[in-house]
């Protein structure tokens, strides 16, 4: 007996029984489907993620002050602990440094004409564009560093504000009002697709100084926004703005009034994350393929009570055992495989529809798919071993007396 004859009496034995074959092998199909669409679902949320903090800007460093250690309520304006000259000190003391902006933040309520809307403003100075990412506009330009110096009354919307405001109507050249006074527009950021707190589409850019003299009345700064730069001396300028302005900035008890936040931390930190919520994901899911096994293995056990006087009739007429066990154990792989592949196309059908409905892109993971694909086979291997190695060591003269 060649290696196909197993295979031909295998692929029989299932066809034979196309409802039964079928449902033994639903449990494989939704098992690979499911660990193929929850790791696609969790690279796909990890994408989404990187591109948020990606949006914030590139090789940011941020500082902000540490309200605990300082003593003060958040949110103060004049007790704040950062000031412009911590901004003129890291630019000379940190050759690192790129871009550097020191900024205030407040929420606002804005109108132009009939419309209006709640958001955040932020006064900074003109590298913000750069260190924020934010250089590709919709239309128009940012303000310059003369408009920072003259405390001019102009202002650069964040896409949100604009859609919000505006709808599809030309903003540049319109004034609109941000707490009761007047503001040019000067330009429209780009859609940049932030979310959160510090959402760049939901932001309004005005100079520093009009924030901190005409606008929000605060004399020292709420955050400083640093670009690095490169990703590789993120590390060492995190360091060394924090030597320069432990200098400057502790408490009487010796604490450190501010923190230093890295970029390259928060991506760390969401891909960390994002990992364990596949693998959480991926280890439920896999619960299925074990379920399926077990199914596999009960269907196998059947089959051979249901087939004793055949086995005992071909092992009469000469068969070996050999050739009963490699016949019984390829049903099982070939089940397994062949809910294998369906569990495949069921999981790609499954991560663009999940994608969609989460807004989240739609990643494939190759190395969850070959894994998926070789455990269901490691699967049928497993489970159908014990039901072939039982259908081959049955007597003949035992197994002809069946009824």
């Amino acid at each position: 007996m060649n290696f196909g004859d197993p295979v031909l009496s295998s692929l029989n034995a299932i066809l034979a029984n196309k409802l039964r074959s079928a449902l033994t092998m639903l449990g494989v199909v939704i098992g690979v489907g499911s660990v193929i669409t929850m790791i696609g679902i969790g690279e796909g949320t990890k994408a989404k993620s990187l591109e948020s903090i990606a949006a914030m800007g590139s090789n940011m460093i941020t500082v902000i002050p540490d309200f605990r250690r300082a003593g003060i309520s958040q949110g103060s304006s004049s007790n704040s602990t950062l000031e412009v000259v911590d901004v003129d000190a890291i630019r000379q003391a940190v050759p690192t440094v790129q871009y550097i902006s020191g900024a205030v933040r407040s929420g606002a309520q804005v109108q132009y004409r009939s419309k209006g809307t709640q958001t955040q403003v932020l006064g900074c100075e003109p590298q913000m564009a750069i260190i924020r990412n934010a250089t590709k506009m919709l239309e128009g330009a940012w303000f310059t560093e003369e408009d920072n110096e003259l405390a001019a009354r102009k202002c650069v919307l964040g896409w949100q504000v604009y859609d919000q405001l505006f709808g599809t109507e030309n903003a540049v050249g319109t004034t609109i009002r941000i707490r009761g006074q007047n503001f040019e527009v000067v330009g429209v950021v780009n859609y940049k697709g932030g979310s959160g707190f510090q959402n760049p589409d939901d932001t309004i850019f005005i100079p520093l100084k009009t924030g901190q003299k005409r606008l929000l009345g605060k004399t020292n700064v709420d955050q400083i926004s640093i670009q690095a730069m490169n990703t590789e001396l993120m590390p060492i300028t995190q360091k060394m703005i924090e030597d320069t302005l432990a200098q400057r900035r502790k408490s009487a008890a010796g604490d450190l009034q501010f923190r230093v936040f890295n970029q390259g931390e928060q991506i760390e930190q969401a891909e960390t994350q994002t990992k364990l919520l596949s693998l959480l994901l991926a280890g439920i899911a896999s619960v299925s393929l074990l379920v399926g096994g077990i199914g596999i293995m009960n269907i196998m056990l059947v089959s051979v009570t249901e087939r004793t006087r055949e086995i005992g009739l071909r092992k009469a007429l000469g068969a070996r055992e050999a050739g009963i066990l490699w016949q019984f154990l390829l049903e099982s792989v070939l089940m397994c495989v062949s809910g294998g592949l369906v569990g495949i196309g069921l999981g790609i059908v499954a991560i663009n529809f999940v994608s969609k409905a989460l807004l989240v892109p739609p990643i494939v993971n190759v190395q969850a798919v070959v894994v998926s694909f070789l455990f269901s086979v490691f699967i049928g291997v497993f489970f159908g071993l014990y039901p072939a190695i039982r259908a081959s060591k049955l007597e003949p003269i035992e197994a002809l007396r069946r009824d």
